[in-house]
């Protein structure tokens, strides 16, 4: 190669650099044009990683349904179901929304603070050791780095999605572990009975799939990753069955909620019949959705077990 020609070739690899260099800094602006301005006291807490006054945040007493966010970017951190009084004048937490929460020494070296992963807020710290719960895990978080989304806001906040693969346990399971999911439900759905108990569902005279209510944050997940690992997680060329579970009940399924999602999922199953897999997954759209008892809810997390029926493929 001559002088000339590696001077040209140089040129163009650094020209490709500058250029993947500015659409960074572009993508990393327009992120941060959706924040909110913060206020000079919030400033303090969350950029300059301040703590507020013990016992005057507006959430360490707060107890309703929903999700705590991120008083900066919006990003869902906080289950109200995970939210517990230790007496300490903060809100506390036992758990995080799945891949929402970075931890990091601090500045003083002895303890570790925890910051949002999509704005890297501070939130506050991380304590463990002290017993307070089962999880013996609490996040010490001020009120002023949060926000709070009620259940009832939840469909118009953030994104869901139906599916069903067999057990709704196993299922279930995976899907919890997903970063970005907030909160999962087992349920029943595509049948003909209201409110079906899980013994007439199994009776195969109702109609409905067991199936799993997904609530996933937009801002760290999608319904494509999702709907990937779905396919991943059971077998979709089963027909009415799941290993040793058979019956319609666990049929493969997605409920779509719109447009976008029933396309996507017939773009993922035509992929993978061009793959040689002769997947029979039904994709109907969403109905009513009826939660299955409290026994059958976050069953493997309770149980400290895995599913026997479910393991993961890699498929895509």
């Amino acid at each position: 190669m001559c002088k000339r020609t590696r001077l040209i070739m140089a040129g163009v690899a650094a020209g490709a650099v500058i250029v993947l260099a500015q659409s960074a800094v572009r993508e990393a602006h327009s992120v941060k044009s959706t924040w909110r301005d913060l206020t000079s006291e919030e400033a303090r807490v969350i950029v300059h990683k301040g703590t507020e006054v013990p016992f005057s945040g507006r959430y360490e007493k707060f107890s309703e349904p929903g999700t705590y966010v991120c008083r900066r970017c919006g990003a869902a951190l906080y289950r109200a179901e995970d939210k517990f009084d230790a007496g300490c004048g903060w809100p506390s937490f036992d758990a995080e929304v799945a891949g929402a929460v970075r931890r990091e020494k601090d500045s003083d070296g002895r303890r570790t603070e925890i910051l949002c992963v999509s704005c890297g807020g501070h939130l506050g710290h991380l304590f463990t050791g002290e017993r307070f719960t089962p999880r013996d895990t609490r996040h010490c978080v001020n009120s002023i780095s949060l926000d709070f989304v009620a259940r009832a806001d939840e469909t118009n906040r953030f994104g869901r999605a139906l599916f069903a693969g067999g057990c709704f346990w196993g299922v279930e399971y995976f899907l919890q572990r997903e970063p970005g999911v907030i909160r999962t439900l087992v349920g029943y759905t595509g049948g003909t009975v209201d409110a079906p108990t899980y013994e007439q569902v199994c009776s195969h005279a109702t109609g409905h799939a067991e199936a799993v209510e997904v609530v996933f944050d937009p801002k760290r997940t999608d319904f494509e990753k999702l709907a990937r690992l779905f396919f991943e997680i059971h077998d979709p060329t089963q027909v009415d069955r799941q290993g040793p579970d058979i019956g319609d009940q666990y049929r493969s399924a997605v409920f779509y909620v719109d447009d976008a999602q029933r396309r996507t999922t017939e773009r993922l199953i035509a992929l993978l019949r061009a793959r040689g897999l002769a997947v029979v997954t039904r994709l109907e759209p969403a109905v009513r959705f009826w939660p299955a008892e409290r026994k059958h809810r976050d069953y493997y997390l309770r149980n400290g077990k895995t599913p026997y029926c479910h393991t993961r493929v890699k498929r895509f």
